[in-house]
């Protein structure tokens, strides 16, 4: 009962999360963008204490379902005068200048993006789910979302990064009733069945530190995750939507774990809208649900040290068999102001609090921006929530518009940087702050 009430609290409590700006969310999701917007700004930039002159352009262009985002930094040291050599340190970082082009939402029957992935997911995210393939600001990756549903079947894909490739999942379904008669029969014609298959073809997915040989083996076997899934939607018309789903999922030469739960969706005439989904979830042993998550970048392979090295492979091989709850609230306004949280808590385990909050309030309040998030993992009591550490993920940016296209703002991130030596990586605590006077003009509207 009193963690059915901490999940419930949680959920009310959803004023910001992690994110980056203009992210679409499920099930919910304000329509696609028909106008572009041009911004770009000056001011300071501190990562961990060293302060940097910035120069910042992000327009982004949409016209219908085409959506393009921008993002061009360039900062100099205020001590040195050179540029800060991780935002352009490899190869192939002038793509980092896109940050994404993207056509269509997920959920349509077409929808593609390429660049930064923003909390993709599969099927009802029992393997992938919230994951993100730039958790750090300095290891920025260029990965694809691609999803078609013809109707009667369909897939959705995710791959981390084009340059090599590292997470990758496909998930067929298909909806077998369509192909005959039956298909027209209301709820039952809609039954859906998937299967899903997702990897990490990383060669530290398999890393571990072997004390006794003093350097890196790869020597895991590697995560193939398996899934089946049936879901079924139980009122589906303009207004609500209600569907249940059972999923069961088995990581290979490792465990498995079922999850059955429900999803409820209110689209209140444009004015608001409001989804909410609860999962009650079973494991055995050596399973973790979601496996690639928004932590997964940085849980894959963290050598902090000889003795502190640890893998999401690792985790996953000391899991122990129990069960837990999993809630998500989102709420949207008008299409603008959106508030999304969610928390899973396993029953037997104390620190297995996971938490995602989010807020977006772009052009709710005339004269005010703000667009925030924070994420959480391993969460022990009420008391440990909102504390950062390396169990935590920031992003907070507020600001003010003394004119209508001026903006001044401060941006707060709490991240990770990559420390690479050799074939080594370690994983530190990034803080990112940047006040700036920006200017933003909106076209293309009629």
């Amino acid at each position: 009962m009193k963690k059915t009430a901490i999940l419930l609290l949680v959920l009310m409590l959803s004023t910001f999360a992690y994110s980056q700006r203009r992210i679409q969310r499920e099930p919910v999701q304000p329509s696609p963008r028909t106008t572009g917007e041009f911004s770009g700004g000056i001011g300071l930039s501190w990562f961990d204490g060293k302060p940097y002159y910035l120069l910042n352009i992000s327009p982004e262009i949409a016209f219908g379902k085409i959506g393009i985002g921008f993002d061009v930094n360039l900062r100099i040291g205020v001590n040195d005068g050179k540029i800060r050599k991780e935002d352009w340190n490899e190869p192939y970082d002038f793509l980092r200048a896109i940050r994404y082009v993207r056509y269509g939402l997920k959920g349509d029957p077409f929808y593609a993006r390429l660049g930064a992935l923003d909390y993709a997911r599969l099927g009802h995210g029992t393997i992938v789910y919230y994951y993100k393939n730039n958790a750090s600001y300095d290891d920025r990756k260029v990965g694809l979302e691609f999803d078609v549903d013809f109707g009667k079947f369909g897939f959705e894909s995710v791959v981390s990064d084009l340059k090599k490739v590292g997470v990758f999942g496909l998930r067929g379904y298909v909806r077998p009733l369509k192909f005959t008669p039956a298909g027209n029969i209301p709820i039952i014609g809609n039954v859906e069945f998937g299967a899903t298959y997702a990897t990490d073809l990383d060669k530290n997915a398999i890393s571990r530190y072997d004390s006794t040989q003093g350097k890196i083996v790869q020597d895991l076997k590697r995560p193939d995750v398996i899934g089946l899934d049936v879901g079924l939607p139980i009122i589906k018309t303009k207004f609500f939507g209600l569907d249940v789903y059972f999923d069961y999922v088995k990581v290979l030469n490792y465990g498995s774990g079922i999850a059955y739960g429900s999803n409820f969706e209110f689209r209140g005439l444009g004015i608001f809208n409001i989804g909410a989904k609860i999962e009650r979830r079973n494991f055995g042993d050596q399973f973790l649900p979601s496996y690639f998550n928004y932590f997964y970048e940085i849980e894959r392979f963290n050598l902090r040290d000889t003795v502190n090295a640890t893998s999401k492979l690792q985790n996953l091989r000391n899991a122990t068999k129990t069960s837990g709850t999993y809630g998500e609230l989102i709420f949207t306004i008008l299409g603008q102001l959106q508030i999304v949280g969610s928390y899973q808590q396993l029953d037997a385990t104390p620190e297995s609090g996971t938490l995602h909050l989010d807020l977006k309030l772009p052009q709710v309040l005339p004269t005010i921006v703000f667009d925030a998030g924070y994420d959480r993992r391993n969460i022990k009591d009420f008391g440990d929530v909102f504390r950062l550490d390396e169990r935590s993920l920031l992003y907070a940016e507020v600001g003010y518009k003394p004119v209508k296209y001026i903006v001044i703002s401060m941006l707060y991130q709490w991240t990770f940087k990559p420390i690479r030596a050799g074939d080594k990586t370690k994983y530190e605590v990034q803080k990112r702050i940047e006040p700036k006077v920006s200017f933003v003009f909106p076209f293309g509207g009629k």
